[in-house]
């Protein structure tokens, strides 16, 4: 006798992912990994906070893949507006910015997930399982490095200010780094100066790499 075949219905349903990124290239090759997986599906896209949180409201999704630097906000700005829009939707962070005070802030919302963009297409797709499980995945080696930063005294946002500006980047140009008016990074250069006791910015990032706060 020959064994029955598995009947398609009772397999089970695949895992609604969105992803959010305003780097289309990089949203794009994101969706075309994940795609490839038989038990996730990609429902939707977007470049900015406001479209995720609609995208996600519309979508109810398993897990929502976040940028951590968007257009008008952040990663986390979004998951903690995705809380309330979606309480089952678990949030993980794919970011080239990956520090420990944003890890930190992250733990503390909730979010299960923070990996760097350097992780593989397959790293990526057991890491949406995972926090889809409720599993939290978390980069090691940022792991260890918050483990032994310590508290840093900048917020997020001034510690990305001063990341833009360790290459002796005019105000300007951090300015379209960081999506900020001029006005902005000067005050937040000015904050990250004070609370380092630096002499200018120069000195600010010199004393923040060494804390590893940027």
């Amino acid at each position: 006798m020959n064994a029955e075949s598995p009947d398609p219905a009772d397999a089970p349903a695949p895992l609604r992912v969105v992803l959010v990124d305003d780097e289309h290239l990089i949203r794009s090759a994101l969706a075309t990994m994940l795609s490839l997986e038989a038990d996730l599906e990609v429902r939707g896209e977007a470049a900015t906070v406001a479209d995720g949180v609609r995208l996600v409201g519309a979508e109810q999704p398993d897990v929502a893949v976040l940028d951590l630097q968007l257009p008008d906000g952040d990663g986390l700005e979004l998951a903690a507006r995705i809380a309330e829009a979606s309480p089952a939707t678990r949030c993980l962070i794919l970011t080239s910015h990956a520090r420990p005070g944003y890890l930190k802030r992250a733990l503390a919302q909730g979010v299960l997930g923070f990996l760097p963009k350097t992780t593989s297409a397959d790293q990526l797709a057991r890491a949406v399982r995972a926090v889809a499980d409720g599993r939290r995945v978390i980069d090691p080696e940022l792991a260890a490095e918050t483990i032994s930063s310590g508290d840093s005294p900048l917020t997020p946002r001034e510690a990305d200010v001063l990341e833009f500006a360790a290459d002796g980047a005019a105000i300007e140009q951090i300015a379209r780094r960081a999506h900020l008016a001029e006005g902005t990074v000067r005050n937040y250069l000015s904050s990250a100066q004070a609370k380092l006791q630096a002499a200018n910015r120069h000195e600010a990032v010199a004393l923040a790499r060494r804390q590893g706060w940027v």
